[in-house]
């Protein structure tokens, strides 16, 4: 995976790269979170490890930042706290976006700890989004069914969903079949459109 890391502590940074590296991990680090903003906005993530308060913008901030962006994959978030962080600030970061945190000094097995369960919550939106993307059609009749169990023509449900507008006509095999049942077709000459 590639994992940004935001932090203005070199000892820090220091221990958590070469600790994602070292299994094999590629990692882009940032030492504030203009930067790392920077860096992700650009080329986004999967995985950001961010300490908390860093100058400018924080890793709440940052955090923030990342789950409004648009168009963009779910990115699991850990923030580097001080070990004496109160449950306020806890429940704070949790609202901003927070997916779990690593407490200071950085302790190399609570961070393998804490990947491991990045990419298996990752494995899961990723099963998500292919489920969120499969539409519901009969087989029969061709109608889809919507979030509200709501059948519907695909025309109408593809519109809805993306403001497409549809323009019909007929191919030619569906047109040789259309003409074929006419009556009294004996002798008529009639070319296929394009």
């Amino acid at each position: 995976m590639r994992i940004l890391i935001a932090e203005d502590d070199p000892v820090s940074v220091k221990i958590v790269q070469f600790t994602l590296q070292h299994w094999g991990h590629e990692v882009i680090v940032t030492n504030d979170g203009a930067a790392a903003w920077e860096a992700f906005d650009r080329d986004p993530v999967r995985v950001i490890v961010s300490d908390w308060m860093m100058p400018g913008l924080d890793g709440l901030e940052l955090c923030q930042k990342v789950r409004e962006r648009p168009k963009t994959e779910y990115t699991y978030f850990v923030l580097l706290t001080a070990i004496n962080t109160g449950r306020d600030n806890l429940r704070k970061a949790m609202d901003a976006g927070i997916d779990d945190f690593l407490t200071k000094p950085v302790d190399r097995e609570a961070v393998f700890m804490r990947l491991r369960v990045a990419e298996r919550i990752l494995g899961f939106t990723t099963e998500i989004k292919l489920l969120k993307e499969l539409i519901p059609i009969c087989m029969y009749c061709k109608r889809v069914r919507d979030d509200q169990d709501y059948w519907q023509q695909v025309e109408t449900y593809i519109h809805k969903q993306t403001g497409s507008h549809f323009s019909h006509g007929i191919c030619p095999e569906c047109f040789e079949k259309q003409v074929s049942q006419l009556p009294g077709r004996s002798g008529l000459k009639i070319t296929p459109p394009r």
